[in-house]
């Protein structure tokens, strides 16, 4: 039997950044995860110049490792199906696009945790106040990381679906084809019902696109129809258009979870369903809850009392909801002004208007 004093499930930004965390204030840590690293995950992908100060990150460093970090200087917004764009650019940085595969497996292999890839957490029980993981691992505290589907976010809450996101997407290398979409600025184009919206990234010389939903009826038919629209509407290389082979996934918005602590085990990122309501973005709420979860752990001398679960979730924003909510024309009209184009991105999608600090642990 191997003993650690946390054993994190899920190798994402989310698990690496609370591995980093304890593992530089002494905790022996042990990453578990069914995938492979570098895992082939698809992403629109993009942080935010708080999310790489919250990790620490060299920029350059990271660029000069042969990893992408695409500088994002504004966006184009529309509302299907209008072929017209809103542009939305800004003095300096807002957010750096980068490839999944790439920058989780950087996260992952600098936070200086052990790590066990390619190993699912299949068994889990309790025993003399230890967590039992598999029969093969003795941990004190676990850390649920492994995203929708996590194992232990299971052993907390009965399986939900209110508050689940439905995304198609796929990556591709450009290759030299000919793409119309701008560098620095990736573009966001809305339902009409605003309940879910399409996107194209483009990241160095790698082009993402997807569509995603907070709703699965009908969900195909929003897909194909927006890939068309792309076809017809935008220069985008075909091998990205073919929207039978764009990956599915599915996550949860934040204020839905359950418990998402309890007796010496927390969740972060998606397994704590923390993906904020109006964008879907998950990779900043993964970062934060990770270095929530680091603190709580080192606060409490390496335990966590059940009795904390509340504070955690609270300081994690579990329970948040949606914030101001508009009539649905109104709503969409006012996307087609540059100014509320501009501000619905600064409020929701880049959160600039969120000033809580994301400190390391």
């Amino acid at each position: 039997m191997r003993h650690v004093d946390v054993l994190v499930a899920g190798g994402g930004p989310g698990g690496s950044t609370c591995a980093r965390a304890l593992v530089a204030a002494g905790a022996a840590v042990l990453v578990m995860d069914r995938a492979r690293f570098p895992r082939d995950k698809v992403c629109a992908g993009w942080i935010t110049p708080r999310v790489v100060d919250a990790l620490a990150l060299d920029v350059d460093e990271y660029r000069a490792a042969g990893l992408v970090m695409q500088d994002v200087t504004g966006f184009r917004i529309g509302v299907l199906p209008r072929r017209r764009h809103v542009p939305a650019r800004y003095d300096s940085i807002v957010s750096y696009a980068i490839r999944r595969c790439e920058f989780d497996a950087f996260l992952l292999r600098r936070s200086g945790a052990d790590v066990m890839d390619g190993v699912a957490v299949a068994g889990l029980r309790r025993a003399d106040g230890r967590w039992i993981v598999n029969d093969a691992v003795s941990a004190a505290v676990l850390v649920g990381a492994a995203g929708q589907f996590c194992p232990i976010s299971r052993y907390l809450n009965a399986p939900v679906r209110d508050g689940l996101v439905v995304a198609r997407e796929i990556e591709v290398p450009l290759d030299g084809a000919r793409c119309a979409i701008e560098a620095r600025e990736p573009e966001l184009y809305f339902c009409r019902d605003l309940d879910g919206y399409g996107w194209c990234v483009r990241k160095g010389d790698y082009l993402n696109v997807g569509f995603g939903r907070r709703s699965s009826h009908d969900f195909q038919t929003h897909v194909r129809a927006f890939a068309e629209w792309l076809r017809a509407s935008r220069g985008v290389p075909e091998r990205a258009l073919d929207w039978k082979t764009w990956r599915g996934h599915a996550y949860r918005l934040r204020g839905v979870t359950g418990r998402v602590a309890d007796e010496d085990v927390l969740l972060v990122g998606d397994s704590a369903g923390l993906a904020w309501p109006e964008s879907g973005e998950g990779i900043a709420p993964a970062v934060d809850s990770g270095l929530a979860a680091a603190r709580a752990i080192i606060a409490g001398g390496g335990r966590v009392r059940a009795s904390e679960a509340p504070a955690y979730a609270r300081a994690i924003g579990a329970t948040a909801t949606a914030g101001m909510t508009l009539p649905t024309p109104l709503a969409r009209g006012l996307l087609r002004v540059p100014a509320v184009a501009r501000y619905a991105l600064d409020r929701w999608f880049l959160r600039t208007t969120d000033r809580r600090p994301a400190r390391a642990a």
